[in-house]
């Protein structure tokens, strides 16, 4: 059975941070077939809504608003100052999203990317209930704005509190909100996860976005992942969503540098965009 799903591809996959010359990339990211184009937003004054928002409807290009969540924007930090400080960066998204219709804010805004270390059980009892409270404050922003916020697990190498969906899961329902939904991106899932179908059928319904790449971040379609238990696990859940391709280049340092790609994946990023799609496509279809 096809899956009736749309497709979107990462920026990120060329280039970072988004500005105004990144849209420059929307008539080729057109032309290659997708549908949608996530933008992440690393500093929300790089980017002019209403330039963005003519590219994207002259590109016939949907939005997906991802965000970053570097050292200083931390739910779990034991300093206030940091949930301010993430607080006021994710009313700055939820801006963008709800200017450009986008839906809702993705990423892993419960703690700081790279904070993963060995805690006591009381010290992550402590950082998980920071979260909890946290997030809820973020969604009740999150609601005023009409969006919802989706919640990504990652690596035990990029955090230590959220890592498998059955996590996520917990998490969400710790929340107990209606804005708060699931994210899953399968470079996590296939280091963390015993089984793709199963993690997607933990978060079930309340799954409303997915990025793919392979298990080495490189095209989809040339590496291990298991792309039948993914098409099994979305059935499963109904899921109707984008299924998007998030992966980096060496060539931009910092960003490569924080998620340690020192080499490049492919031989062109062009060619990463357009045979992914191809895949994608296929695999979708059969």
């Amino acid at each position: 059975m096809a899956l009736d799903v749309k497709f979107a591809v990462s920026t990120w996959l060329w280039t970072s941070p988004f500005n105004k010359e990144t849209t420059s990339l929307f008539p080729k990211i057109k032309s290659y077939g997708y549908d949608a184009v996530e933008i992440p937003v690393e500093d929300p004054s790089l980017i002019d809504i209403d330039w963005v928002k003519k590219a994207l409807s002259d590109n016939g290009l949907r939005p997906v608003i991802c965000g970053a969540f570097g050292p200083s924007r931390d739910l779990t930090n034991e300093d206030p100052s940091y949930h301010q400080t993430c607080f006021d960066y994710l009313d700055a998204c939820f801006e963008i999203a709800s200017e450009l219709d986008a839906g809702f804010v993705a990423g892993p805004m419960y703690s700081a990317v790279g904070k993963a270390r060995l805690v006591s059980p009381e010290q992550k009892k402590i950082e998980w209930e920071r979260a909890v409270t946290n997030l809820r404050k973020v969604c009740d922003t999150a609601g005023k704005y009409g969006l919802e916020i989706a919640i990504e697990t990652l690596n035990r190498f990029e955090t230590d509190l959220i890592n498998t969906a059955a996590e996520l899961k917990q998490l969400l329902d710790d929340i107990n909100e209606p804005e708060a939904k699931a994210i899953l991106d399968g470079f996590h899932m296939n280091i963390e996860e015993p089984s793709i179908e199963e993690a997607i059928k933990t978060v079930g319904d309340r799954l409303i976005h997915v990025q793919v790449s392979e298990n080495y971040r490189g095209t989809p379609g040339t590496g291990q992942t298991n792309w039948a238990a993914w098409k099994r696990g979305l059935e499963a859940v109904n899921y109707k969503g984008y299924v998007s391709i998030e992966s980096f280049t060496p060539e931009v340092k910092e960003l490569a540098g924080a998620v340690c790609i020192w080499k490049p994946l492919v031989p062109s990023q062009d060619g990463f965009a357009k045979e992914g799609l191809d895949f994608l496509r296929k695999w979708a279809a059969e």
